[in-house]
């Protein structure tokens, strides 16, 4: 995608009295396609809904990092051509009618105060060409979402900037030893619309620092020593900038509602 796209992430966490499948079911079947009805008003780009894998110990992910945040129940993924198309979609009449409707319908099924929702710019790392690479539900390919962040003694900028221009080559030097089929950084941005999405929906938990996805596919092989070393490297640079017990990661599967790429 062109460097100018913007990408609102929304971590999910399902109401209270729902469980995964209730959920996930709900979320596919009726909000998916009633975002997808609002996509042309809403000047979406591009609309992914990202559920994660249920029975899964999403924990054994973790390794040297130890305890870490529970995962969330699934990931909503909205691409805007630009910053300047989203404001001016979420400034519009109709754009503003799509975002109360879809607001209501997600007091149904979303628990909304613990849910983080922020705006992101995309950093591609490791990116084939075409950008197609879907984690369908009945392929091998999984999607490993890591929402970080930052050690407390650094700053927002410099976190990113660490993990961008240093950590970035790490994992790019051994993507292909480690399996990785595309890997992505997506940094938190523009806090001021940030916090009108979070004040909308009552939003409390804390933004991240953005996150990181990675696929990649589970029919590639097992854990030979060449992965396993690339992924004490990984952990080592991690480390540096990341805060564990505050940030987490689990496995999930990508449902594509719309592409207008």
């Amino acid at each position: 995608m062109s460097l100018d796209v913007v990408r609102i992430t929304f971590l999910l966490r399902r109401r209270s009295g729902l469980d995964l499948d209730e959920f996930q079911t709900y979320w596919r079947d009726q909000h998916g396609p009633l975002m997808a009805s609002f996509s042309t008003d809403l000047q979406v780009l591009r609309y992914v809904q990202v559920h994660t894998i249920a029975d899964e110990d999403h924990s054994r992910l973790w390794g040297p990092r130890g305890q870490m945040e529970e995962p969330y129940d699934g990931v909503a993924e909205a691409w805007f051509e630009s910053l300047d198309t989203f404001r001016d979609a979420m400034g519009s009449e109709p754009g503003q009618a799509a975002g109360r409707a879809l607001i209501e319908d997600e007091r149904t099924f979303i628990d909304l105060a613990r849910s983080p929702i922020w705006l992101n710019y995309e950093y591609p790392q490791v990116n084939p060409t075409p950008e197609t690479l879907v984690a369908t539900e009945l392929s091998s390919v999984v999607k490993l979402y890591f929402p970080l962040r930052h050690r407390p003694e650094q700053t927002l900028d410099k976190a990113q900037l660490y993990w961008r221009t240093h950590h970035g080559p790490v994992i790019r030097r051994q993507a292909a030893g480690a399996g990785i089929l595309r890997y992505q950084q997506i940094h938190a941005a523009e806090p001021e619309i940030t916090q009108a999405l979070r004040s909308a929906r009552g939003t409390e938990v804390e933004t991240y620092t953005g996150h990181a996805e990675v696929w990649f596919d589970r029919a590639g092989g097992g854990a030979t020593p060449e992965r396993r070393a690339a992924a004490r490297r990984a952990y080592e640079d991690e480390a540096r900038f990341i805060d564990f017990a505050r940030s987490t990661m689990w496995l999930g599967k990508e449902h594509v509602f719309v592409d207008k790429r």
